[in-house]
């Protein structure tokens, strides 16, 4: 079933000239972690997505698959695909927001602790960290530019400085659930990996079919506790941004993971056990030129003496300045007038008093780690900073801003059916 509800309330949850606003109290990815919890222990109903996106039952086992970057304008392309019919035949599949910035670092954040991106703090894959007094990239554990993963370790920062969250499977655990996480092995053991999977059992794979046939495996033994699986797939969104969302090699990436999704898992939701299978994505994707790309710094030369933070944060797609505040009006009117037709320009306290980081009041942690001015640029727009083999716009896909290929993602529900 199509959840007709949700697409009404996200389309009409515009923004500006052509972006949208999360959906923090209703549709909105934020609130997934809730809807878990709800699903395996029947508390927290209130926080959860709205009663549309899913059966009102208790199950015993709940897999959520994590599928990076399958925002809804691509799924919608494949509702004829054998899984997405079968999700639709004898589940639901509802609409959601993403919240903004519309990254990874934000959501799969958000989605291993419960916490909106203006609790954490964690929100691009660039941003700054004061306990160092740089620009890091968190998923990396690494300093912003270098590359290099736990760079930050010889600073004497340890993970755990940068992410000092209590996670949802340590909440779970306290309920009798048992919480898994399957990633890829490259990433499984990394720093932010470890920190974000305490009271989990983290298990790695190296290729989605082998991924797949251990989750399977997973639920065809007897286990005592509920479970919770979370899967995590990043390859869609790595095809996104080296090939575009417009290639073949995209298309072929989005078939591989559904064909595979349908092979092994169909099996699984045939079993007795009272099992119900999500997915969701962090984010689309909108498709942007490493030619075409505006260089602020190149644009405006002069920038760079009004920043309080020398290097920027966030992304071609949502560029975060901390500005010196004697010049963040004139540097705000500067950049609005060079980049007109491009992109908006938005002092970030507007954004945080209009609800774009949470419906909760924002933590210390992000007022601590975000600029004050956000440069949003229009579909197929890039707006970023050069700086020669550290700073370049190499991509022909992209995400973090506000347009509706970005923001729009999907919530699928499909409970077992023997």
């Amino acid at each position: 079933m199509l959840n007709k509800e949700s697409i009404q309330k996200v389309e009409g949850s515009n923004f500006s000239r052509e972006f949208r606003k999360p959906l923090y109290d209703s549709f909105c990815f934020s609130r997934i972690p809730a809807t878990v919890s709800y699903l395996l222990t029947g508390e927290g109903k209130s926080e959860a997505l709205p009663e549309s996106c899913f059966n009102q039952e208790e199950y015993d086992g709940v897999i959520l698959l994590f599928i990076d970057a399958f925002g809804w304008c691509f799924l919608e392309k494949y509702l004829s695909h054998p899984f997405i019919q079968r999700c639709l035949d004898k589940g639901i599949l509802s609409k959601i927001t993403t919240q903004f910035p519309s990254t990874t670092a934000a959501h799969v954040t958000t989605i291993h602790t419960g916490l909106e991106v203006g609790k954490t703090g964690i929100y691009e894959w660039f941003q700054y960290e004061p306990k160092v007094d740089k620009v890091i990239a968190p998923l990396l554990f690494s300093y912003a530019g270098d590359g290099i993963p736990d760079s930050l370790i010889a600073s004497g920062l340890a993970p755990e400085d940068c992410f000092p969250f209590t996670t949802l499977y340590q909440q779970l655990h306290l309920k009798g659930v048992d919480s898994f996480i399957f990633q890829e092995s490259s990433i499984n053991q990394s720093s932010y990996s470890k920190a974000l999977s305490k009271g989990a059992h983290s298990i790695g794979y190296l290729n989605l079919t082998q991924g797949l046939k251990s989750l399977s495996e997973l639920f065809s033994t007897k286990k005592s506790n509920k479970i919770y699986a979370f899967f995590y797939h990043a390859y869609i969104d790595s095809v996104g941004h080296r090939k575009g969302v417009e290639s073949k090699a995209f298309e072929k990436s989005i078939l591989y993971c559904l064909d595979l999704l349908e092979k092994e898992l169909a099996p699984l939701m045939r079993s007795s056990k009272k099992i119900a299978l999500l997915l969701t994505a962090d984010h689309g994707m909108v498709p942007v030129t490493p030619k075409k790309t505006l260089y602020l710094n190149l644009l405006i030369p002069h920038l760079v003496d009004w920043l309080q933070v020398k290097i920027p944060a966030g992304s071609c797609r949502d560029l975060f300045l901390s500005v010196k505040k004697e010049f963040l009006e004139k540097a705000m009117q500067e950049i609005a007038h060079v980049l007109q037709g491009k992109a908006e320009v938005w002092k970030v306290e507007t954004l945080i008093e209009n609800g774009f980081f949470g419906k909760d009041p924002v933590s210390q942690r992000f007022l601590e780690r975000v600029g004050n001015l956000v440069i949003l640029p229009y579909e197929n727009e890039a707006v970023w900073w050069f700086e020669k083999h550290k700073f370049q716009q190499n991509f022909y896909g992209s995400h973090g801003g506000l347009t509706p290929h970005e923001m729009e993602s999907s919530f699928l529900f499909l409970p077992s059916t023997p």
